[in-house]
């Protein structure tokens, strides 16, 4: 379907996709949207920045406005009907903003229960009765523990940036949120990459799931440039200050392997009168979204970081991503690389190559090759 009209969505979610200039959906959403509102779960594998949020948001949301003008609204305390599961508090915030842009037409209410927030917080934002509910996996685990939330009514089920939640050991959490939730249960699961782990989960949860793999998953975006630098004798830094002598449009995000290696370049750049934050694990987390505000909004426009920044984070205005240090796997290039170029627009990644860094250089090259399609139900 090439325009969200061709969609049977109620009135009020159209008049929101109208107003906020929503045409037309992306190949993910294409695909995803119409399983969704039919009631089928559904794998989506697809590039970072192709619209995965919207894929679900908007099925959940037609799914539970309909319920509700059919005389069967939510009548019961922090008890919700849908629940998205993220990774990290930066992606939940991201994902409730995209579902509150449509609650003012549709009245639906939102809430959110993140981690690096007290509970004193996560148990204020679950009072009353509500729809939606978007949790971190240990904040949601703990208010079920403390019987603070109830989620026998979910029909809904969300698992949003799977491959990220897995590296941290979810399978358990995330079979216990699956046990909990009603037995007449949707699921969804949206992932950039396939990842062993990822198979695993689809196999054990999803068997009977729709799986669609875009076009582009696996895949450096077409509007994506890609500029390799050469480093001799580990001196990084000079290329790195000719680079950043150049004008570019956006932020620039920076890449280092190791939260050590992203101080140390954070304070060489600060010596030499950059103005430029830090965004790692480890650190003061009000400081850490201090820091991606100021970025968000343009206060600064260099950004040093770790692999904590590769995934799920959405940041309109970064033009260029520079590799100071690449990674040694493909996948996590790929998160990268996809903080750029995002939903059409164009963008830049920089790599600092040096002789150990070949062998992920090759895999490069074959990075617009197939992948390996997962086990299940796959559409294409």
């Amino acid at each position: 379907m090439s325009s969200f009209k061709a969609f049977d969505l109620i009135p009020t979610l159209r008049t929101t996709l109208n107003s906020k200039g929503f045409t037309q959906p992306t190949e993910i959403q294409q695909r995803a949207i119409p399983l969704l509102l039919e009631g089928r779960s559904v794998v989506g594998i697809s590039e970072t920045g192709s619209g995965k949020t919207l894929s679900y948001a908007i099925p959940v949301l037609h799914i539970l406005k309909s319920l509700e003008l059919a005389g069967d609204p939510v009548s019961v305390e922090a008890q919700p009907r849908a629940a998205v599961i993220v990774p990290s508090r930066e992606l939940g915030e991201q994902v409730a903003k995209v579902f509150k842009l449509f609650t003012h037409d549709t009245r639906l209410r939102v809430r959110s229960v993140l981690g690096g927030t007290t509970m004193e917080v996560a148990r204020k934002n679950i009072t009353g009765t509500f729809e939606v509910l978007v949790a971190t996996p240990g904040r949601l685990v703990q208010l079920m523990d403390r019987r603070l939330v109830n989620l026998s009514d979910v029909r809904f089920l969300v698992f949003d940036e799977a491959d990220q939640m897995l590296d941290q050991g979810f399978l358990p959490d995330a079979t216990r949120i699956v046990r909990e939730c009603s037995n007449d249960l949707q699921l969804a699961l949206f992932t950039a990459t396939a990842s062993t782990a990822v198979q695993e989960l689809i196999a054990k949860m999803f068997s009977e799931a729709e799986v669609i793999e875009s076009e582009g998953s696996h895949r450096l975006v077409s509007s994506l440039t890609t500029v390799n630098r050469k480093i001799k004798d580990g001196k990084r830094f000079p290329v790195l200050k000719e680079l950043l002598s150049e004008k570019v449009e956006g932020g620039t995000l920076i890449f280092t392997n190791t939260r050590e290696q992203c101080d140390k370049l954070a304070l060489e750049l600060a010596e030499k009168g950059y103005d430029c934050a830090i965004y790692r694990g480890e650190m003061d987390k009000i400081e850490r979204r201090q820091n991606l505000k100021s970025f968000r909004e343009g206060k600064i426009d260099l950004l040093i970081s770790t692999d904590l920044a590769s995934r799920g984070l959405d940041v309109e205005h970064v033009g260029r991503v520079l590799n100071y240090h690449l990674p040694q796997e493909i996948e996590n290039y790929l998160h990268r690389a996809g903080r750029t170029a995002r939903a059409g627009r164009e963008g830049t990644v920089i790599n600092f190559v040096t002789e150990r860094d070949e062998p992920l250089m090759k895999q490069l090259e074959s990075v617009r090759a197939p992948a390996k399609k997962p086990k299940g139900k796959t559409r294409k």
